[in-house]
């Protein structure tokens, strides 16, 4: 037994080191590639914004159909300054954003804000004017906000791609949030 220790002491254990080291870092490498494949496949399938919604979200459902779906969080109290009944909810991952609520029963999409996770023909969180201007010919800028609310608000008139709102910070001049079909301001 003290012989065979004695071999690998030598030359034998740096190889067989180096070795181990060797099948660890493709096990490691392996692992990687198997992991990342799926993470992959999520960042090319992001939700698309349309006029009617985002991903599988749309105006006029209902909050029990939405929440069946595992599409948006638990329901809890919307702005304060649209009234004392105001409900709205939290968008579930891949998507990142909210949705508000009418104030009657059964609780229906009244307007979605999106913060990412989604695109409206290619433009999504982190554009800027002139891409909006590239996907959307017919986008409106409406500088009005600029010293009230520090974003520039570009909307999409419906003959121009569907009814849509794009909030750009001034100060960065990227897009901060889309609105479906418009950005309710409340804070």
């Amino acid at each position: 037994m003290r012989a065979s220790a004695a071999i690998f002491t030598g030359r034998a254990a740096g190889t067989c080191a180096a070795l181990t080291f060797a099948l660890a870092v493709a096990g490691v490498g392996t692992a990687l590639a198997h992991r990342s494949a799926p993470a992959t496949a999520t960042v090319a399938a992001t939700a698309k914004i349309t006029p009617t919604g985002v991903g599988g979200v749309k105006l006029g459902e209902t909050f029990s159909q939405l929440r069946a779906q595992h599409l948006v969080g638990p329901i809890h109290k919307g702005c304060e300054l649209a009234g004392p009944n105001t409900r709205a909810a939290s968008l579930l991952a891949p998507l990142k954003g909210g949705v508000d609520f009418t104030m009657s029963t059964p609780r229906k999409v009244v307007d979605i804000s999106i913060r990412g996770g989604a695109t409206a023909r290619g433009v999504g969180i982190g554009a800027t004017i002139a891409q909006i201007k590239a996907a959307f010919p017919k986008a409106k800028v409406d500088h009005s906000t600029e010293h009230t609310f520090a974003i520039t608000l570009v909307r999409i008139p419906k003959n121009g791609g569907g009814r849509l709102q794009f909030a750009v910070d001034t100060m960065t001049h990227r897009v901060t949030v889309i609105g479906v079909p418009a950005i309710p301001f409340c804070e």
